[in-house]
């Protein structure tokens, strides 16, 4: 199935890849400073100031890439249930009030002290290494149930303690990693028919629910959540209260609409107040006058900083740093020596692309707003060793794959 050939040592690491991790962590530096400068006092220390922390966590993640690269895949993938285990108690106990840290209605992280740990940003790594070391068998195991339950139940488990956090961006990503893994594998295909039929129901009928339900027969969910999910789909929060509420009450609801649509509002104004050249580094005018939430613009909506500074150009190059790197990780699964290799480089390339989408599409309002980071260019420390690593074992996996 797999094309070899013999070598005495490990090949060299993929450059353009390379190249292109390199660039947009340059390109973060330069735009998490233009980002956050104006908002931190100017009595701040140097070392103290976002872009800097950014430049630390770039350096510690760089330094966890190479780790990455120091032994064969196949080792790393023996330690794949241990790291697995380790994560989800680490998510079990985020989640316990006295241990997480409670931020922005979400109980996330664990304090350390001088950072924050987010256990979820590594249970998608400890997921994949782990799916990929289960899928790596033969393919005639593929084709019991068992083995492919069991290889659901590894994804729904970190699903759902991520979710109770709650943190649905980080969740959700996790499902087309797994099923891409597991069709990548050779799981029958009625098998993932039979599970995305039943989901993309039950999603339906959830989505129905919430849009037309009458109040009283309504799932119950966060009311944060709900309302995120309302200014994406355009629903007037005073009509979906019922036609019960009174004329303040519904003056209250549609204030309430306007400020939960102000975020993605502001993102979608400094996207397309770049125009083709933009207005020039730290030049924007959504950015600097805050109207892009100081809270979010080096974080989540990174994006919509650099397409209104660097126009309709920069947004392309990013998408074209972004292609390169996905596109060199497609090959690197075809060149992988075995289905492990292949996985890993699969679930990888899938939860990159994964959270490239949905984070550029909350940007511009083709995905609801969920808190996902855009690898390698919003601020984060978890985030930033999280991409890092995720590249070290997609260039382990080709720089293995010739040896034997």
């Amino acid at each position: 199935m797999f094309t070899t050939q013999h070598s005495d040592r490990p090949s060299r690491i993929d450059a353009p890849q390379l190249l292109a991790v390199l660039a947009l962590m340059l390109i973060s530096v330069a735009f998490v400073f233009s980002a956050t400068m104006d908002n931190e006092s100017s009595a701040l220390a140097w070392y103290r100031h976002t872009y800097f922390k950014q430049i630390i966590w770039f350096g510690l993640g760089l330094c966890a890439a190479a780790a990455m690269c120091m032994a064969d895949y196949h080792t790393l993938s023996r330690w794949s249930f241990v790291a697995y285990w380790i994560t989800i108690i680490a998510l079990v106990a985020v989640i316990i009030p006295w241990i997480g840290t409670m931020r922005n209605y979400a109980r996330r992280w664990i304090d350390l002290g001088p950072f924050q740990f987010q256990p979820s940003e590594f249970a998608k790594l400890a997921f994949i290494l782990a799916q990929a070391n289960f899928l790596s068998r033969p393919v005639d195991e593929l084709r019991q149930r068992s083995v492919f339950w069991k290889s659901i139940g590894l994804m729904v488990l970190p699903f759902l303690l991520i979710m109770k956090e709650p943190d649905l961006g980080s969740a959700l990503v996790l499902l087309p990693t797994g099923f891409a893994m597991l069709y990548a594998a050779g799981t029958p295909r009625r098998y993932l028919l039979q599970v995305l039929g039943i989901g993309g129901l039950l999603v339906a009928l959830f989505l129905a629910d919430l849009l037309f339900a009458p109040p009283k027969f309504r799932l119950k969910m966060r009311d944060y959540q709900a309302r995120r999910l309302l200014v994406y789909f355009g629903r007037d929060y005073a009509d979906y209260a019922g036609s019960d509420i009174s004329k303040i009450e519904r003056q209250k609801l549609r204030e309430q609409e306007f400020t939960d649509s102000y975020n993605v509002r502001q993102a979608m104004i400094a996207v397309g107040s770049g125009g083709w050249l933009g207005k020039g580094w730290h030049q924007g005018q959504q950015n600097i006058l805050g109207f892009v939430p100081h809270l979010g613009k080096h974080n989540d909506f990174i994006f919509s900083v650099i397409a209104e500074e660097e126009g309709f150009v920069g947004s392309v190059i990013i998408l074209t740093l972004y292609s390169v790197i996905l596109f060199t990780g497609i090959r690197i699964a075809g060149q992988a020596r075995d289905r492990l290799g292949k996985l890993l480089a699969v679930g990888v390339v899938t939860l990159i692309f994964s959270h490239v989408f949905i984070n550029i599409g909350m940007n511009i309002r083709i995905m609801p707003v969920t808190g996902v980071p855009l690898p390698l260019l919003s601020y984060g420390g978890s985030s930033v060793l999280g991409s890092l690593i995720a590249m070290g074992m997609l260039q382990n996996v080709y720089i293995y794959r010739k040896a034997y």
